[in-house]
Parts: structure tokens; C-alpha cells; sequence
């Protein structure tokens, strides 16, 4: 059982049972009971899809979140198991001609590499404009996309509990040092920041840095606390373990000490952000799931929500509008709702952009004011943070009414923009300027910053 941890004016937690963590990746497909009563074809295509894509699952998603009776349509299965229609038709082929014709491993992933580097692996510029430096040398690990903001990618944190079928960052995850983004030099992190006092914010991330022992965390942040950081009023902290592991915050060997953590940056006055990953209402439907979220907001640390809108998972109004109140209800803030980046198997999960806005404003017209904060939909183009804030006739013609959240240049935030409106655009780079305009206002400095002019 799990100790009780107090703190002053706080509610102590429940106790819970603790949990074995046991995880399957391809090289167990038939180790997973439950899918061996699917039909042979589709474990076929499982195990050729999990050569290309990463494939990682644990027991507590495969027993308390998906609903099996619903399968192949269930949310939390189309997130983590992987779908023949993920691959392209003449890459899904050739992987699985290799399969059957019993090819040897190297062979395999070698084909696997090369559909891989055909699939955009580092969108919106994340290796060629976002890696900083330090006294000369490329910084790496970390990302300097915002001049506020600053990521940093922990190598110990560069896992998942279990692995979103759709994230943009499924180049971490495939054994590929060239596509690696990491670090475990804290001290380049500090002097770094150290340099930066126009950062405010630092954005742990992965992966997911809650797969790290709480020894790892504290030694990258607590620093932190020290008078020459002052600077760095938030720290946030991506995760998708409050859905694929809740138990790290609370029956874990060092959950105790992890909710310490937070109280301790929080009581020595950091704004400390967990930056949620919801994808749908089924995420949050468990006991354990809405003790962590109770724990961690004991500690005076605030929860967000963000997620892409992804076809097959949660393309669906009603689907968005009640898990922004299951997630009110909880005390998280709905953050965002993004765009299914351009990477990966975005031809399986991509939603045109005109659905993307009417599924969005659908959804808010059934919630209260307080689960409006959800911004979007939200494109994190290269440029920066696109939303589409409505679909609108001016002058006759039919447009897209942009603006950005958030963009490389500061000066191009909340500036409205209008792109040709297009029932097929999925993404920034196939909208064209409306009335005429040859470009968008910010095209001729971004390609400057491309070629590092700017």
C-alpha cells in the first residue's frame, strides 16, 4: 500500500493498491491475449505497421481503458494499436511482402528507415531552426521556438508508458539516433537558461519526463529555485501518463516523493504546469485517474489539456464537448485543440480544416464559459501557432479568418489573416492568401529565418 503523504492545508490521498508496470512493444504482439481473438489478417497487419511505426502499450490501457466490444472503432484502441491504413498503400506493400517472405531483421529495418525518412519526421523546422546554442556549440536537447518558451527534452525521459498511434514525435521513439532530440546535461540546460533571461518559461517534455525517476526530474529542476532563475516563473511539464499511467502520481515507489516535488516548486513561488494530453472523455473515466488529477492539483500545481483532433479517435463534436466538462468537473483547464500535425500517418488521422473548425465551434456551443479556454483548431506550423478562428464571406469571396497564437516573431501574434477557404486543406502549406494577395504577411521573413537572414 501506498504511504499517505500530507502537506499543510492539503487533503491526504486515498490509498490505493500499487500496480505492476508490464508493457508490450511489436516484439510482443502475441504476448497480448485479448487481441489474439482478432482475426489473423489484421494481427498481420499490426505486426507490419509496428515495423515502421513505434508500438507500445501497457496492461492498464488494454484492461481499463479500451472497451473491447467496440473494437476496431474504440477510441483508445485506434490511439495506441496500430491500423493497416497508417501506412500508405504501396509502403504498407513493400513491409509486408518482407514479412511474408520471411526477410531477416536487418533488411527490415532498413525498408523501415527508408519509409520513415518519407514520412517528415521533424516537422515545422524542430532540427534546422528551433536547436540553440551555447558558447558556439549547438545545444543539444533543447528547443528555442519562442522567445519566451524554452523545451527540453531529458534522455531519460524519452519513452511513453505507452505510445500515441498518431504523435508527432514517433520519430523519438524508433531506435534512430540521427532523429533523436535528448540531453542529460543539466548544466548546459541551467547555463543556458542563465543566458536567456527572456525566457519565462520551461517546457520539460519527451517523450514523456514522467517515465523518469523523481531523482532525474529533481536534479533538472530544482536548481531552478535558485535566486539567478528568477526569471523562469512556469515550469510545465508534458505528459500523457495521467492517461496511460496515473498510478506514477500516486502508487509509484516515488510518487510521494514526485507530489513533494511540485509542492516544493510551487511553495517557492514557480507557476508549475502540467500540460495534460487528452485525446478523449474515455481517458478519465477511472478511479486512479481522477486521484492523480486530485493529487497533483493538491499540491497547488495546475493541469491543462491539450490534444489534436484526430480522424478515427475523437472527430466528432459531442466526443470534444464532454471531455471539456469531464475535465471542468476534474479542476483542469481545457487548453487546447490542435491540428493533427504533418508527419507521420497524418493520410490516416488528418481532418480537413474547414471540419476541423466546425467539429471546434460545434463542441463549444454545448459547454459553459468556463471550458471555452480550449483554443483552436491549432496549427503548430513552422511560422508558428496558426488558429483558425472562423470561416467567413468578405467582399464576395469565401476565407479562412487566421491569426497566430504564438510565432517566431512576436510581432506576428493576434495579427488577423485570411487564406482562400478549401474543403480538402489539412494543413498551413496548402492554404493560398485570399483577395488576391500573392503571400501571406509573414512569408517573406519566415524564409528569411530559414536561411538564418533574420
Amino acid at each position: 500500500m501506498n504511504s499517505i503523504v500530507t502537506f499543510p492545508n492539503r487533503i491526504p490521498t486515498t490509498e490505493f493498491e500499487e500496480r505492476r508496470f508490464k508493457v508490450y512493444t511489436d516484439r510482443q504482439l502475441d504476448k497480448i491475449e485479448v487481441i489474439q481473438n482478432l482475426p489473423a489478417e489484421t494481427l498481420f497487419e499490426m505486426k507490419v505497421v509496428a515495423s515502421v511505426l513505434p508500438f507500445r502499450v501497457n496492461e492498464y490501457v488494454i484492461n481499463e481503458l479500451i472497451k473491447w466490444d467496440k473494437v476496431p472503432n474504440d477510441p483508445i484502441y485506434q490511439l495506441v494499436f496500430p491500423q493497416k491504413a497508417m501506412l500508405k498503400d504501396e509502403h504498407y506493400e513493400r513491409m509486408a511482402k518482407l514479412h511474408q517472405d520471411g526477410a531477416d531483421k536487418k533488411e527490415i529495418q532498413t525498408v523501415a528507415k527508408e519509409i520513415r525518412d518519407d514520412l517528415n519526421p521533424h516537422p515545422a523546422g524542430q532540427m534546422e531552426m528551433n536547436m540553440p546554442e551555447l558558447d558556439g556549440e549547438v545545444l543539444d536537447g533543447v528547443q528555442h521556438k519562442y522567445r519566451e518558451t524554452v523545451l527540453f527534452f531529458p534522455a531519460q525521459g524519452q519513452t511513453c508508458h505507452s505510445y500515441c498511434t498518431f504523435c508527432f514525435r514517433w520519430a523519438q521513439f524508433v531506435g534512430d539516433k540521427d532523429l533523436k532530440i535528448s540531453s542529460t546535461e543539466a548544466e548546459k540546460l541551467h547555463g543556458y537558461l542563465q543566458e536567456h533571461t527572456e525566457v519565462t518559461d520551461l517546457l520539460v517534455t519527451g517523450g514523456d519526463p514522467m517515465v523518469m525517476k523523481t531523482k532525474n526530474l529533481v536534479q533538472y529542476l530544482e536548481p531552478l529555485l535558485q535566486p539567478e532563475f528568477d526569471h523562469i516563473q512556469t515550469i510545465r511539464i508534458g505528459t500523457k501518463a495521467l492517461t496511460f499511467w496515473p498510478y506514477r502520481f500516486v502508487t509509484d515507489k516515488d510518487a510521494d516523493e514526485l507530489i513533494e516535488l511540485f509542492a516544493k516548486l510551487v511553495d517557492a513561488g514557480k507557476h508549475v504546469a502540467i500540460m495534460a494530453h487528452y485525446n478523449h472523455w474515455q481517458e478519465i473515466t477511472t478511479d486512479i485517474a481522477e486521484e492523480a488529477i486530485r493529487r497533483i492539483r493538491a499540491t497547488g500545481a495546475e493541469i491543462r489539456a491539450q490534444g489534436p483532433l484526430i480522424k478515427h479517435v475523437n472527430d466528432d463534436a459531442d466526443a470534444w464537448a464532454k471531455l471539456w466538462k469531464k475535465e471542468v468537473q476534474l479542476g483542469i483547464i481545457p487548453y487546447y485543440m490542435f491540428v493533427e500535425r504533418d508527419t507521420g500517418a497524418k493520410n490516416y488521422f488528418e481532418v480537413p480544416l474547414a471540419e476541423a473548425f466546425r467539429i471546434y465551434r460545434e463542441a463549444m456551443k454545448k459547454v459553459s464559459g468556463l471550458a471555452r479556454t480550449a483554443r483552436g483548431p491549432s496549427m503548430s506550423a513552422g511560422p508558428g501557432k496558426v488558429e483558425i478562428q472562423g470561416i467567413a464571406e468578405i467582399q464576395g469571396e469565401k476565407v479562412f479568418v487566421l491569426r497566430f497564437l504564438q510565432g517566431r516573431n512576436p510581432d506576428w501574434v493576434q495579427r488577423p489573416f485570411f487564406a482562400k477557404y478549401s474543403e480538402t486543406a489539412t494543413w498551413l502549406h496548402e492554404l493560398e492568401p485570399a483577395f488576391g494577395e500573392e503571400k501571406f504577411f509573414f512569408e517573406d521573413e519566415f524564409e528569411k529565418m530559414k536561411k538564418g537572414e533574420a
